[in-house]
């Protein structure tokens, strides 16, 4: 039976010592086979690209930032994303073996030099430089890069998609987000695996909606991500009438207090944003529920400044960050008034 699983300046900046120095750099002072100390400044411009992806690892680059791995999920490391401020749950996956990235939020990965550009917002050889800086390790210059061998990526497979009620897991973590009923014939349960290059599989279940292009935006509680590609979900309805989500759960919660009206937008990721507002503005009246966060005010002015029409609707979840965290909020405060209750009349 298969087990499925819940799923600086130059100067006086930083310098660099490099043990075993040979002497081959003209004008410095050393004494052979001491360490020497050399300006970073001058180090760095002798690495390339190559230089980076060879030598840095990107769990080390990521642990110098801040950022651990929560948990792993195979051969992966799963992180709280660190390109997006709305990340509340491991999303932000590092094969480390490969040396790549890929964030399920964005729809985006790449190697460690793709990373360091999307996170420091730099050019490519201010980004090269900057990984240098703040990995603090020698970079030996290579005259050739090393070959690697065609590696086959890890891929899924979707087993089984089934109605609501069938997974005891998936139901108690829908109760839990405060969203049971209004999932009903709008969420599924997919059953999907996960294989790796050695053909090993790891089965793993989320609860999920398709978006316009047929991907699958699947949600559990210790997973987030897109089985396809990252897209749009869009509800038709009114034509006139539109409100944009941030993500799916949020759409959900804002259906416990409010009847479906006109069509509806979940981005299912900011980087999608420019998708929607081209779409938003050929509706009379759009309303937006984007998350009380950096991120999510962010997008509400993007989004106001291209659609005129455009209204926040964000004051309806004041003080929390999202319309699911108002409903659960107020949903746990309910269970604890009601254990109170039965446990003062006992």
């Amino acid at each position: 039976m298969r087990s499925y699983q819940d799923a600086e300046s130059a100067g006086a900046g930083p310098r660099a010592r490099i043990v075993g120095y040979d002497g081959s750099t003209p004008g410095l002072k050393y004494s052979k086979g001491e360490p020497v100390t050399v300006p970073l400044l001058f180090y760095m411009n002798t690495i390339n690209a190559n230089d980076i992806k060879e030598q840095v690892c990107l769990v080390d680059l990521l642990a110098r930032l801040g950022y651990h791995p929560l948990k792993p999920a195979g051969r992966e490391l799963l992180y709280i994303s660190p390109l997006r401020d709305s990340d509340t749950r491991p999303s932000f996956s590092v094969n480390q073996k490969l040396g790549v990235w890929y964030d399920h939020g964005l729809g985006q990965g790449g190697n460690i030099i793709d990373f360091g550009a999307a996170y420091w917002k730099l050019s490519f050889q201010d980004t090269l430089e900057k990984i240098a800086q703040t990995i603090d390790q020698p970079i030996i210059k290579n005259s050739e890069p090393k070959r690697r061998h065609a590696k086959k990526i890890p891929h899924y497979q979707i087993e089984h998609i089934k109605e609501l009620g069938n997974n005891p897991a998936i139901t108690v973590y829908l109760k839990e987000r405060g969203i049971w009923h209004a999932a009903q014939n709008r969420l599924k349960e997919i059953y999907y695996f996960v294989e790796d290059e050695k053909k090993t599989r790891k089965y793993f279940f989320a609860a999920g909606h398709q978006n316009e292009t047929g991907g699958w935006e699947v949600r559990s509680k210790y997973f987030k991500g897109c089985l396809g590609h990252k897209a749009l979900t869009i509800i038709d309805g009114d034509k006139k009438q539109l409100s944009v989500f941030e993500g799916y759960f949020n759409y959900l919660s804002w259906l416990t207090e409010n009847e479906p009206l006109g069509t509806v937008i979940i981005t299912n990721s900011v980087a999608l944003l420019p998708q929607a507002i081209s779409k938003a503005k050929d509706f009379e009246s759009v309303s937006l529920y984007f998350d009380n966060d950096k991120t999510g005010r962010d997008a509400t002015m993007q989004f106001k400044l291209q659609v005129p029409q455009a209204t926040d609707h964000s004051t309806k979840y004041q003080n929390y960050n999202d319309y699911n965290e108002k409903i659960t909020t107020n949903l746990n405060t309910q269970r604890h008034n009601i254990f109170q209750h039965a446990f003062t009349r006992t």
